[in-house]
């Protein structure tokens, strides 16, 4: 069964939207008495598009809470696009993209948002004295006619996702609190504005400030909500600037007032568990957050870094509610998901996977030890954080402060019977020449390593202090990745560039001649990728796979290019070359390609 449907037009209904009758909706012949879960099922039931055994299933999973449109999409026998197009052919009505459309200020304010969130709909757009609302329950009488009586305005609707309105109740409440704050936190300021300003060890410590507390929440909330990995909080001359980084690009997002950037910092110190009254120093501390109102559950790693104009604090937000994707989701070849499969297969030896800080490298190991995690074998991990949690798997949580490092966990995690151990980053001589002997000892290592390449990794290890020998025994293959932007598929655009084009985004000439009069994919930008023209992040890979020769060359600690050279000639291709290939498959754009590869 497709994971998608849509539905013909019911016989006997007309092409046109149903009609507002003073606000309200036509009935239509939906009946107020049974509830829209039973109306879907029928409907559903009756196309035959969903077989009777995966309806019931969903019709049972949904229980008393009348979501039969959840259930079928937590059945994986649906999507909510497609429950929400079944339900506008049904009702004939409009179906909304509001992503794509756009939610205007003054129609989201003409009805309360408590009302707005019991009947489930977003009013997006007024043209004059009609009201366009999207709604997802097109079947609820009773909430559309709650909502004519809550304006005054002629109701137009059309349907939306609920995931796409309940995402909109989110922004309005939180776009409503910092608003909140902000007011309340400007007529305090205005009340102190003859006063002389405070002393530092006089600043409010942001306890008891619920103005100053809300503006921080809807910050983090925000960042939670759009997927940052990372919220920089950084003070300037006029302002302190909030940078999202989403997708890897920091993206402004607001600037608070120089006379709340003490008050602000103080807050998430205090939230950071972190000495308020220290301002000189650099400081570390964690936050740990229950995003439920974004479905998220995450550990906030926090750093303070004293700066000319104040105190700059960058929190990287990792999230534990994040399922851990596949290796073929990772954008992985079909050839090179094989070989890694056979790698991770394999009883003993070490992978190695290499990148700058932020390149998914462990999330990459993840998906590995997801595809081999199995009863019959001890899995221990040691990282600092844990970014998944993975069930069946023993997980150790570096803590500096305590003694507990890489080094000391690892000779530990040794005497523990594992199968399989997996190293959250090779940092020091200590931890590489542990790894390296524990892959000769009948483990498999798994570890994560700072070079630009998969050849440099091998240089890396002898310049830690590893035996050249030992390295080319014990090392099975290396993955070099980075991570590029996707084209946002809704406004990518096709292009035919020139070879002076492709020179100029660093293509060489040769491939530039090859690739003459090739359709490719650009960015443009639309509401649903915030105009950034890119959404969500695909990994560009280079794999060296070790053999004979290239065992050879490492105990001869061979230069970096000499053993590029010989995994050229057995097949290795470069990152770049890759990264063409991705492009050539409109999934990213060469602009992105030349920004992260080297």
């Amino acid at each position: 069964m497709t994971d998608d449907f849509t539905l013909r037009t019911v016989p006997g209904m007309g092409s046109q939207t149903p009609p507002i009758e003073g606000g309200g909706l036509r009935r239509a012949g939906a009946s107020a008495v049974n509830p829209a879960a039973e109306l879907l099922a029928d409907l559903l039931a009756a196309t035959g598009l969903i077989p009777e055994d995966k309806l019931a299933l969903a019709r049972g999973r949904a229980g008393t809470s009348g979501s039969l449109a959840q259930a079928l999409v937590d059945e994986g026998v649906a999507t909510p696009e497609g429950i929400a197009r079944t339900l506008a052919a049904r009702y004939q009505l409009p179906l909304i993209d509001l992503a794509a459309t756009g939610v205007e200020a003054a129609a989201a304010k003409s009805v309360p948002v408590h009302v707005l969130e019991r009947i489930g709909a977003i009013p997006y757009a007024i043209e004059g004295d009609l009201l366009r609302v999207a709604i997802y329950d097109p079947s609820n009488v009773h909430a559309i006619d709650e909502l004519r009586l809550a304006t005054r305005l002629t109701v137009e609707l059309g349907v939306a996702t609920r995931d796409d309105v309940e995402a909109e109740f989110r922004r309005l409440i939180r776009a409503s609190e910092a608003f909140g704050a902000q007011a309340a936190l400007d007529e305090e300021q205005a009340a102190f504005e003859q006063e002389d300003e405070t002393d530092d060890l006089e600043v409010d410590d942001g306890i008891s400030d619920a103005p100053l507390v809300r503006l921080v929440n809807s910050v983090i909330f925000q960042a939670a909500e759009d997927g940052a990995s990372d919220i920089h909080w950084e003070p300037q001359d006029e302002s302190l600037v909030v940078r999202l980084r989403i997708d890897g690009v920091l993206h402004e997002v607001q600037r608070i007032p120089k006379r709340l950037a003490n008050g602000v910092t103080t807050r998430l110190k205090v939230l950071a568990k972190l000495d308020i009254a220290e301002r000189r120093k650099p400081q570390d501390g964690r936050i740990a957050l229950n995003a439920a109102a974004a479905g998220r559950t995450m550990d906030i790693r926090v750093a303070v870094l004293p700066t000319v104009e104040g105190e700059q604090i960058v929190m990287r937000l990792v999230d534990k509610s994040k399922k851990v994707p596949t290796l073929a989701e990772l954008g992985l070849s079909d050839d090179m998901q094989e070989k890694l499969m056979d790698m991770f297969m394999r009883p003993t030896g070490a992978l190695l996977v290499t990148g700058p800080t932020g390149s998914g490298k462990s999330t990459t190991l993840y998906a590995g030890l997801t595809q081999i995690n199995r009863p019959e074998i001890n899995i221990i991990t040691v990282e600092d954080p844990v970014e998944f949690r993975v069930p069946g798997v023993n997980q150790v949580q570096i803590n500096v402060r305590a003694g507990l490092t890489f080094g000391g966990a690892l000779r530990s995690i040794l005497r523990s019977d594992p199968d399989v151990v997996m190293v959250g980053e090779i940092r020091d001589s200590e931890t590489a020449q542990m790894a390296i002997e524990a892959a000769l000892t009948g483990h498999l290592v798994l570890s994560t390593l700072h070079t630009n390449d998969a050849p440099g990794a091998l240089t890396r290890l002898n310049e830690m202090g590893v035996e050249p020998f030992l390295t080319g025994s014990a090392v099975t293959a290396v993955l070099a990745q980075r991570l590029a932007r996707k084209l946002c598929t809704h406004c990518a655009e096709m292009y035919t560039p020139s070879v002076d084009d492709l020179i100029k985004a660093k293509v060489s000439p040769d491939v530039a001649a090859m690739t003459d009069g090739m359709a490719l994919y650009r960015k443009r930008g639309c509401p649903r990728c915030s105009q950034s023209g890119y959404r969500g992040r695909v990994g560009i890979f280079q794999l060296m796979m070790m053999n004979e020769d290239l065992e050879t060359l490492a105990a001869q600690k061979a230069s970096r290019e000499e053993i590029e050279r010989c995994a050229m000639s057995v097949g290795m291709r470069t990152l770049w070359d890759d990264g063409l290939a991705k492009v050539a498959a409109g999934l990213t754009s060469v602009e992105e390609l030349a920004r992260v590869s080297v």
